[in-house]
């Protein structure tokens, strides 16, 4: 339920962004999303690592300038979230990046926040996965 210990293992921190980079590399992929926080911190280290874009998604009021949001209905009421407008380009491969995948509610409004955008959403990677909450559903 927490990746800082994993992040703070310089060993396994090495291995969880090169099997990300591995998986993704030699496929066509414009740009890395992380969500926010802690998606930041593997999907800047993996985009950096394939040589391409990093692009974040935040809660409101967090980015400068204008911004496109996406609300969703989340277990106990609505959530929003952001990215900067004209950061993606239309049709760009993008995969999103989070640390844990839960319910999956807010890596389905990252999807459709960058497909709001124009990207093409063509992966995604939650290193930590909480069981039982139906997230991969």
């Amino acid at each position: 339920k927490d990746i800082t210990p994993l992040l703070a293992d310089p060993v396994g921190f090495k291995q969880l962004i090169e099997i990300v980079t591995n998986h993704y590399k030699g496929k066509k992929v414009d740009l890395i999303c992380g969500i926010e926080s802690r998606g930041f911190i593997v999907g800047a280290a993996v985009a950096y690592a394939l040589g391409i874009g990093f692009l974040i998604v935040r809660k409101p009021g967090k980015l400068p300038g204008k911004v496109i949001s996406y609300s969703y209905k989340k277990e106990y009421g609505t959530d929003t979230i952001e990215m900067t407008e004209g950061c993606v380009k239309k049709g760009q491969k993008v995969v999103i990046v989070d640390d844990i995948l839960a319910t999956g509610g807010t890596l389905l409004a990252a999807i459709a926040l960058c497909e709001k955008a124009g990207a093409d959403v063509v992966g995604s990677c939650c290193p930590i996965e909480i069981g039982g909450l139906g997230g991969r559903e």
